[in-house]
């Protein structure tokens, strides 16, 4: 079982950055791709980036495709989301997870961590 604490987010005003952090307690962080997901009120979950087990292949929802990079270091049980040109429509609740799969997450949510674009 593996455990999430986001943190990172914040307001920052569009064409701003941040950049996020999940911290993962439990011994097999590194057997797993691992990916961050957004709630928008209103809205569904969405996918945002995932990385695989060793960060050798990443991939992206088209809305942040060259804006955000996913990134992590299995020595330290973390996994980030650098978030570049943020807009508006970036406002949402991001979470992380594991990945049973590409895009598709599995295990227990963790708080999550705003994230707030002033236009």
């Amino acid at each position: 079982q593996v455990t999430l604490v986001e943190s990172g987010g914040g307001l920052v005003q569009a064409g701003g950055s941040l950049r996020l952090s999940c911290a993962a307690s439990g011994r097999t962080f590194s057997n797993y791709g691992m990916g961050w997901f957004c709630q928008a009120p209103g809205k569904e979950l969405e996918f945002v980036a995932g990385i695989s087990w060793n960060g050798g292949r990443t991939y992206y929802a088209d809305s942040v495709k060259g804006r955000f990079t996913i990134s992590r270091n299995n020595g330290k049980n973390t996994v980030y989301l650098q978030m570049n040109s943020l807009k508006h429509e970036d406002t949402a609740l991001y979470y992380c997870n594991a990945l049973q799969r590409d895009y598709v997450p599995f295990g227990s949510w963790g708080q999550g961590t705003q994230v707030t674009v002033s236009s």
